[in-house]
């Protein structure tokens, strides 16, 4: 980071705004010439794979559990609008007020009226992605209320004017030095250590006294539970209790996606997102809400809001051959197993949601025209498809997304946003020419015999790629020594 980049008040960088997909390549091309980044993902990610291994090593003993999951997030989603007009009915029964946002501008103006009702200008926040979907922290800084992260990764790249490269670890992308020498310039009176347990410890002691002070805590959800108006949040650190009962006002934030029947529902769930996601049996912490203080109790928020933001997940949703990408749970398995997010990481996507699972939901939340180069960073191995915990097809996804974005929909398909914007003139003239021959047997033939003729004038030494490839006319002539004698011609 730049010694001179701007700080506010906590030491923090200045807010920018990150979300770019447009620069993908040139970021990717960035990434993959940075030997020490790519040394650390690899390392990083042969970790967290070996950790996963530890619990679902076997196929026995992970597909069973994968059935019940992927079962229980269709028949969620197949019963997504009635689900989530059941929560909203127990939620408001317990005190809950639920608000709907169908963008990022709504869900920012919810939480700064929110804000200026309780006359707040501080919040504190556990982990939350949907957050960072919405770039909450720097849209309240615009109307002047502080947004301080107390997730210790996430506190990390926002005292570093970052964002978080992956979803479950938002600081994998930095070094124990890297951080060691932030908190020595950015927190007051702080000495220079590399000790593991001292940066924790310093900030522990930075974000102590912020849950006390801030009048707003803010968490994202894991699961809501229709019939009970319970909202689940899995979390290893404890911040996210504190964010939920220390401040006088609790405000929650969800995709619409994230809704389930029953509580035990949750439960096959959870079980594959700690194992999945960082290899843990369980969590440090489970915290189920079920509304704000009530009478008699000593502890809690005095006011519970839910915010359930759309943004383009129902353009997910009303498509059957899309709805799978809202089956995700967001344990981060297909990152850690992908070879195109090893090697560059999550900064080069430049979307809240990087790696395999970005690749496919970006597209619904940002349009097809910022993101289409997206998905085709992936070399379509089908790993994240094996490892996903909730069997998202994301190779078929992503090929689809790739068709979408060159051209238009097929008939009795809604079109997605920004639908054929990488449409090529040149590849469609190609195709046009390719049917048109196709279509006429006797042109096809004079045209199979003009290549033919042509064959000789084809350079003896391929280019690029194909130079380590069986040249054109070794390999034609091969071919044509293998065919049956009745077969060869020309």
């Amino acid at each position: 980071m730049n010694p001179a980049t701007p700080a506010d008040a906590h030491g923090r960088a200045a807010p920018l705004h990150f979300v770019d997909p447009r620069r993908f390549k040139e970021n990717a091309r960035e990434a993959v010439n940075d030997a020490h980044l790519r040394a650390s993902f690899r390392s990083a990610m042969d970790f967290l794979q070996a950790k996963r291994a530890a619990h679902f090593g076997e196929a026995e003993t992970f597909e069973p559990l994968r059935h019940v999951g992927e079962a229980i997030r269709r028949y969620s989603l197949s019963r997504l609008p009635d689900l989530l007009e059941q929560l909203e009915r127990n939620l408001l029964a317990r005190g809950v007020q639920v608000h709907w946002a169908s963008t990022t501008e709504e869900a920012n103006a919810i939480f700064l009226a929110i804000a200026r009702d309780a006359g707040a200008r501080r919040m504190v926040k556990g982990k939350s992605m949907v957050s960072e979907e919405i770039e909450l922290n720097h849209r309240m800084a615009e109307h002047g209320v502080d947004c301080l992260e107390s997730d210790m990764g996430e506190y990390i790249v926002q005292l570093a004017g970052e964002r978080p490269s992956h979803i479950i670890m938002p600081a994998i992308h930095k070094t124990k030095q890297q951080i060691a020498a932030l908190f020595a310039e950015r927190i007051p009176d702080t000495p220079y250590t590399e000790d593991v347990d001292a940066l924790i410890a310093i900030g522990r002691r930075v974000l102590r006294n912020e849950f006390r002070d801030a009048a707003i805590g803010v968490s994202g959800v894991n699961f809501m539970v229709a019939e009970t108006g319970t909202l689940c949040l899995v979390e290893n650190e404890g911040n996210g209790r504190m964010c939920t009962t220390v401040p006088d006002v609790h405000i929650a934030i969800t995709g619409i996606e994230k809704v389930v029947e029953r509580f035990e529902h949750v439960l096959p769930l959870f079980n594959l997102l700690t194992r999945s996601a960082t290899g843990q049996a369980v969590t440090t912490y489970f915290n189920a809400i079920t509304g704000p203080r009530r009478d008699g109790e000593l502890d809690g928020p005095r006011a519970v809001h839910l915010v359930l933001l759309d943004n383009g997940r129902t353009q997910a949703w009303r498509d059957a051959d899309f709805r799978p990408t809202l089956q995700c749970i967001r344990c981060g398995a297909c990152m850690n197993h992908c070879p195109v997010y090893a090697r560059i990481g999550g900064l080069a996507y430049g979307t809240t949601y990087p790696g395999p699972i970005g690749s496919i939901i970006s597209p619904h939340l940002l349009g097809l025209e910022p993101t289409q180069s997206l998905p085709t960073a992936s070399s379509l191995c089908g790993a994240c498809a094996e490892v996903c915990p909730v069997g998202i097809p994301i190779p078929d996804l992503l090929m689809q997304l790739r068709h979408a974005a060159r051209h238009d929909p097929l008939p009795g398909h809604a079109p997605l946003a920004g639908q054929g914007s990488a449409k090529d003139w040149k590849e469609a003239l190609a195709w046009k020419a390719w049917a048109w021959f196709n279509q006429r047997p006797t042109w096809y033939a004079l045209a199979v015999r003009l290549a033919r003729a042509l064959r000789g004038l084809t350079p003896s030494r391929q280019a690029g790629w194909t130079a380590h490839r069986t040249p054109m006319k070794l390999a034609g002539r091969g071919l044509r020594e293998r065919l049956p004698p009745g077969v060869r011609r020309g």
